[in-house]
């Protein structure tokens, strides 16, 4: 099947007792054995698995091409999750980007994560700034995001894997910005893809669900669903339908997100009050030649620096009519924020930047929101 097809199809059955087509939603928390003791239904209790939970691991499997798939409570807890779940016969030192969602670095510096780990922070798009971390000392884990939050760097996944491997690392990739439909890290190298489900998958703000797709049966898949059995991080039944109910309509989405954003980051390129535009889908992008060989199309999600400082930024997004001011990302509507007043004293988003998650709404619409708040 094609992707489409598999965003459709994969994980969904005819409800075999009632003959309905849309997935039934599956509360129960607990299953009932056999007269035998067995479970001819494998499923025992709603920590251990669910059907609707079942349903969403199977289509994430398949939209990545991958061995299997482990979904988690948040983004952030599958995230957390596999940092945590890095085999005890690897080492633990972790080469990180240094522009990555604020949410890891949080993570890093706000629990015990980074004082259990030797976490190493490098600009993941100069390759032999990441060669020589990761022959500098043993390695356990390289991790990669792109696209990049906030800014938007784009690193070779497939030249960093071959790193990795080479030194027994294994990789994982945030996956969130890009989704399956623009890039499959899979395919080009990477053990693990990561997914906010929350954002673009889910589609329409209203759900939240992390994921991790496995491109084989290693012992970090084998930790993973340990790891989600054990400690309980595991997402409702309901938000897993939402989520497979959201990316039945994902592919063509996607497809909205990414022409209105590449014409959106035209736009701000050229107006006179913008100092910046951070789009992959602009030619003079630095990550635009990997961008274009290793994605479909360029993503939904741009940044732009206004001139002048953080006061002109903020004017700017408080002037907006049609955009929303507010966090997150890949809904059908359009969304602005100023970043570094969100993250705070550890922020390394310019002061004068905006995030912009550009939605499904007419592309004229959200021109003349901008035009008329810049001026």
């Amino acid at each position: 099947m094609r992707f489409e097809t598999k965003a459709v199809h994969s994980g969904r059955q005819v409800d075999k007792t009632t003959g309905a087509v849309s997935t039934p939603i599956h509360l129960s928390t607990t299953f009932e054995r056999a007269a035998d003791g067995s479970y001819p239904n494998a499923f025992e209790y709603g920590r251990e698995d669910n059907p609707n939970r079942r349903a969403l691991e199977d289509c994430m499997t398949a939209l990545e091409n991958g061995h299997d798939c482990v979904t988690f409570g948040s983004g952030m807890a599958a995230i957390a999750s596999v940092i945590e779940a890095l085999p005890t016969d690897k080492p633990r030192r972790l080469i990180m980007p240094n522009d990555m969602y604020f949410g890891i670095r949080s993570l890093i510096t706000e629990t015990d994560i980074g004082s259990r780990f030797d976490i190493v922070v490098i600009d993941m798009t100069d390759l032999h700034a990441v060669e020589k971390a990761i022959k500098s000392a043993p390695t356990g884990l390289v991790w990669i995001e792109t696209p990049s939050n906030p800014l938007l760097k784009v690193t070779d996944i497939e030249a960093i894997t071959k790193m990795a491997q080479q030194a027994g690392a294994y990789t994982a990739v945030d996956n969130t910005w890009a989704t399956p439909v623009l890039q499959r890290p899979l395919t080009h190298g990477a053990d693990l893809s990561i997914h906010s489900i929350t954002k673009y998958i889910g589609g329409h703000s209203d759900l939240m669900i992390g994921a991790v797709v496995a491109r084989s049966g290693s012992p970090m898949l084998t930790n993973l669903r340990a790891w989600q059995h054990s400690k309980g991080a595991v997402p409702s039944p309901f938000d897993c339908w939402l989520a497979l109910r959201g990316v039945q309509s994902l592919a063509p989405r996607m497809m909205t997100h990414c022409s209105n954003a590449l014409a959106i980051a035209e736009f701000l390129n050229q107006h006179p009050n913008v100092e910046a535009v951070h789009y992959p889908g602009l030619p003079d992008h630095p990550g635009h030649h990997i961008a274009t060989r290793q994605m479909s199309s360029f993503g939904g999600m741009l940044s732009f620096q206004v001139k002048g400082g953080e006061r002109e930024a903020m004017a700017v997004a408080a002037k907006v009519r049609l955009f929303t001011r507010a966090t997150s990302l890949g809904g059908t509507h359009s969304l602005i924020e100023h970043r570094s007043s969100v993250e705070g004293s550890k922020t390394m988003a310019p002061a004068n930047l905006l995030r912009v998650s550009i939605g499904i709404e007419n592309v004229d619409d959200l021109k003349e929101d901008l035009l008329q708040a810049l001026e």
